[in-house]
């Protein structure tokens, strides 16, 4: 998940709204990227529950932007609209944040199977979805 948002940071500069987006890959790069190397601190879970509400504020926007421009519906996966890759990216940060912030508030032994099988499953899907809309239906963004 690090190498995918820190992907997605450096492709924000051509966004009209990259101020927002910038900061917002940018820390889920950081607390992926960390969470491998250190244990949790209360500086990471900081860090992590500003991309939670980020990534909540900046999802509402690009359902209410969907919505009012008729781009895409709630339920839409055609990545050919930028509103949807915006709802799908900041999705993905969420739910990659409640899943860290679940991990470190948990022990090893008392933690659900759904933290330590998530984020597997986050990765499988960040990966995927793009892969079977630009490569097997020959998807192209607008």
């Amino acid at each position: 998940m690090a190498s995918l948002f820190a992907y997605s940071a450096s492709v924000q500069f051509n966004d009209p709204d990259w101020y927002f987006w910038l900061p917002l890959y940018a820390c889920a790069f950081f607390v992926n990227l960390v969470n491998w190397v250190f244990l949790f601190n209360s500086t990471i879970r900081q860090i992590a529950k500003l991309a939670l509400w980020l990534g909540l504020f900046l999802f509402v926007k690009v359902v209410i932007e969907g919505f009012v421009s008729g781009a895409a519906g709630f339920w839409s996966l055609d990545l050919s609209e930028r509103v949807v890759r915006e709802k799908i990216g900041s999705g993905l940060v969420v739910t990659s944040m409640i899943l860290h912030l679940e991990a470190s508030s948990s022990e090893a032994k008392l933690r659900p199977r759904y933290i330590e099988h998530g984020m597997t499953i986050l990765v499988g899907i960040s990966y995927g979805l793009p892969f079977a809309f630009f490569v097997v239906h020959k998807g192209e963004m607008k």
